[in-house]
């Protein structure tokens, strides 16, 4: 999801125009002038000079200092002119008229001066406060950012956000060169030299004081990931500095977060291919060689002895190298189909019927199924999935050859929808799995059965490669009563396609 680009900008609002904040002005000492006229048969020039007071103060709360200083000189000139005799002039004949409104001047001055600070330090708290909030969420955005753009979009947002001025974020691509986007060349001297001293440059950095802009590296440690420009600043805003200062280390910090976990996934992937590898390796030198040594030797015996061997013998030999060839044939496919689930990635997925391939695969089983002892128990209607036909019959068939190998007794094969998965169960009445022995019959080369029967050692970790490249699982559970089932979960798309 893209970032928000227009989030509203935090600064202060820029002060109020002068014609504006002149006509609150007259409009307060107005209304404190008729007010005082109003009551000036009734109240003492004390209380009249009290509603020009409060006039200087609501006005040091809604205008700026200096328009609030203003005000409070018309309040005393007001306060002379209309109620100090001789009253309608200007002059001032007592001297004790002279040092109440001095007096006032001094209190109205103060009071503003004082509001003036109040109201400015609230808005800098406020500010402040809205800025925290920002880094706050900010950091909260980018723990969610999956890409390098997606935090380079976020920093430029909230530079945005925070700057009336106009701000640029640069990337720093893998060949060291800054991506600028067109038109943006005259900034380059300032970005470069930036990430070149890995510290700010501008007004209240100690670099570059006379630039009007502020030139800060996207910086995590050591790593710089590009760097940010900020322009129209001024000299003095060292809050304003700091905040934009932690906007580009987060981003910094976001930055080298992704290239260590690409680091990561890259070193994991050449970890894997590296096992895929040795898994290869061990399978060529340990199971490879047996069935290649039974082959070699009935087949040079019937090259070098078989006009002196009686037929029964011959035969025998025939039959040998047919096991072991077909033995082996099973074994290199097996492995084959392991390094290419675990180096394929995503497969190839598509609309599928349970039952067109369960029947597709009895099919070929009950080939070598001569007692019938398979019974297979799938009812109708059952949604469809998404699935390589090829490698699930191909898992379907190891469970069933496996069952076949290590019992005597019959085979069940179950299907059944549940929440919201097909279940695909092989249950038999073989021996079982050795106590403590279940999870080594899931690693290459780990057999857990003890009924003397060989095996590739391979078969199950492909099925369960393949039900995990299917976003399912594949699990051996102990039966009552002896034996073992297994039980392929795959998940069912809700949304399924329309009938043909």
């Amino acid at each position: 999801m893209s970032p928000d680009l227009d989030r509203p900008v935090l600064l202060a609002q820029p002060p109020s125009r002068p014609r504006r904040e002149g006509a609150l002005s007259l409009a307060l000492l107005a209304t404190a002038t008729a007010i005082a006229l109003v009551a000036d048969p009734y109240a003492s020039l004390t209380s009249q000079a009290m509603l020009y007071v409060l006039a200087v103060v609501i006005a040091s709360y809604a205008v700026s200092r200096t328009a609030a200083v203003l005000t409070a000189v018309g309040a005393v000139v007001l306060l002379n002119f209309f109620f100090i005799t001789p009253r309608y002039t200007l002059r001032v004949d007592a001297q004790e008229n002279v040092t109440a409104l001095l007096a006032m001047l001094g209190l109205a001055l103060v009071i503003s001066h004082l509001v003036a600070v109040s109201r400015r330090e609230t808005e800098a708290a406020r500010l402040n406060e809205r800025r925290a909030r920002q880094l706050q969420e900010l950091a909260g955005d980018l723990a969610a950012a999956a890409t390098p753009q997606a935090a380079l979009l976020l920093a430029q947002r909230d530079l945005r956000a925070a700057f009336a001025g106009a701000s640029l974020v640069v990337p720093l691509g893998a060949d060291g060169l800054l991506q600028l986007p067109d038109g943006n060349d005259a900034l380059r001297d300032g970005l470069l030299a930036c990430i070149r001293e890995a510290a700010p440059l501008g007004p209240d950095t100690g670099r570059w004081p006379g630039l009007n802009a502020w030139f800060l590296p996207l910086k995590a440690q050591r790593h710089i990931g590009g760097a940010a420009c900020i322009q129209d600043v001024s000299a003095g805003d060292l809050a304003g500095l700091e905040h934009a200062q932690a906007i580009c280390a987060l981003v910094g910090q976001a930055l080298w977060r992704m290239k260590l976990a690409a680091s990561m996934h890259a070193a994991e992937r050449q970890s894997q291919w590296h096992q895929t590898q040795n898994t290869f390796l061990a399978a060529v030198s340990h199971d490879f060689r047996t069935p290649l040594a039974s082959i070699m030797a009935a087949a040079s015996s019937l090259q070098t002895q078989r006009a002196k061997l009686p037929l029964p013998d011959q035969e025998r030999l025939l039959a040998t190298i047919v096991e072991e060839a077909d033995h082996l044939d099973t074994l290199t496919e097996n492995t084959l189909q392991l390094v290419r689930l675990e180096n394929a990635g995503e497969l190839a997925l598509d609309w599928q019927s349970v039952e067109e391939i369960v029947g597709a695969v009895l099919r070929r089983v009950r080939r070598r199924d001569v007692t019938r002892r398979i019974r297979s128990a799938i009812p109708r209607g059952l949604p469809l999935i998404k699935a390589d036909p090829v490698l699930l019959a191909q898992l379907l068939e190891n469970l069933l050859d496996n069952a076949l190998k290590y019992t005597a007794d019959a085979i069940d094969l179950a299907a059944s929808y549940t929440q919201g998965c097909i279940e695909l169960a092989v249950h038999d009445r073989g021996d079982g799995i050795a106590a403590g022995a279940e999870p080594d019959i899931f690693e290459p080369f780990r057999r857990g059965d003890r009924s003397g029967q060989r095996g590739t050692g391979l078969g199950l970790v492909v099925c369960r490669a393949i039900a995990r490249a299917h976003g399912g699982e594949l699990a051996r559970l102990a039966r009552p009563g002896g034996g073992s089932s297994f039980v392929l979960r795959l998940p069912v798309d809700p949304r399924q396609p329309d009938p043909a």
